[in-house]
């Protein structure tokens, strides 16, 4: 889609007289324009070229949401050989709400419980932002 380029004052509009400044319109200093004060540039769209049809396959996922293969400690805690990264993640956080295992005095760390652990590295206390790097190595 291209755009051209007009000029409105905004006079036309409010009905108010403009005062005039000078616009250097030109590369040359010696030729200057006088402009109302009040100009605007305005970018009218124009259809330069016909776009192209919508796709009607969805196309095949790919990186974070690809389903991947998981590790047996991780198949324990989605329920499934493999998942997508997010839909991990997903399961993960629902988890954790589920048994209620935030910290309740900084619901930015997680205490593990035994599924958590398999996955955390055997950590009993975790940051959420932890969270995505360590469940890297349980996806093959």
């Amino acid at each position: 889609m291209a755009a051209t380029t007009g000029l409105i004052s905004s006079t036309f509009f409010s009905g108010e007289t403009s005062s005039f400044v000078i616009l250097p319109f030109s590369s040359s200093s010696s030729s200057l324009r006088f402009a109302p004060a009040n100009l605007r540039m305005v970018r009218i769209p124009t259809l330069a070229t016909a776009s192209k049809p919508a796709t009607t396959t969805p196309r095949e996922p790919r990186g974070i949401m690809k389903p991947r293969k998981v590790s047996p400690e991780m198949q324990a805690l989605v329920g499934a050989p493999e998942i997508s990264r997010t839909q991990a993640l997903k399961q993960i956080w629902a988890h954790i709400k589920q048994n209620n295992l935030q910290d309740p005095q900084n619901k930015r760390i997680i205490v593990c419980d035994e599924k958590l652990k398999q996955i955390f590295a055997g950590k009993d206390r975790v940051g959420f932002l932890e969270v995505a790097g360590l469940i890297s190595p349980h996806f093959l």
